[in-house]
């Protein structure tokens, strides 16, 4: 059934492309919490294993949220691990060591890589490709990320 939602299918793909690559961006982040949790070694390896799932947890909600946004505009979910290899921005990380410092470092680095592509895309969604709506729902994708930045921060000072 078509999608009548009051924004032409060109947006409506539009935009749900670029939903796609934030969905990729988010899983990418979601892996490297993951190995940050799995893999952190340290004296603040209890505290930070147990940091490390609360982010993760926060990220896969992202995930689902920015997936069931793209179904709502009427468009499929890109669910295939080279398809987001594919889409997203980040690159994956090795490490010599596993210590919260540099997983903190890198972990902030990708969330602020993506606050700022959310930023440009508040405005583009809007005002491009009339879509209000995902305009709305990226603001807050934006700002869950603005707050676990800043407590990555945190921990760096």
């Amino acid at each position: 059934m078509k999608t009548e939602i009051g924004i032409i299918d060109s947006n409506r793909a539009a935009v749900a492309h670029e939903l796609g690559k934030i969905l990729a961006d988010e899983t990418v982040l979601y892996i490297q919490t993951k190995n940050a949790h799995w893999n952190i070694e340290g004296a603040d390896f209890c505290d930070k294993h147990k940091f490390f799932e609360d982010q993760f947890g926060q990220i896969d909600e992202l995930m689902d949220s920015v997936a069931e946004r793209i179904r709502s505009i009427g468009h499929f979910v890109p669910t295939s691990l080279k398809s987001y290899l594919s889409l997203t921005h980040l690159s994956e990380q090795t490490r010599e060591k596993n210590d919260s410092q540099g997983f903190i470092k890198t972990l902030l680095e990708d969330h602020e890589s993506i606050i700022i592509i959310l930023r440009v895309h508040i405005k583009s969604f809007a005002n491009d490709f009339h879509d209000l709506g995902s305009s709305d729902f990226i603001t807050g994708v934006m700002e869950t990320h603005e707050k676990m930045a800043w407590l990555l921060r945190s921990h760096l000072k």
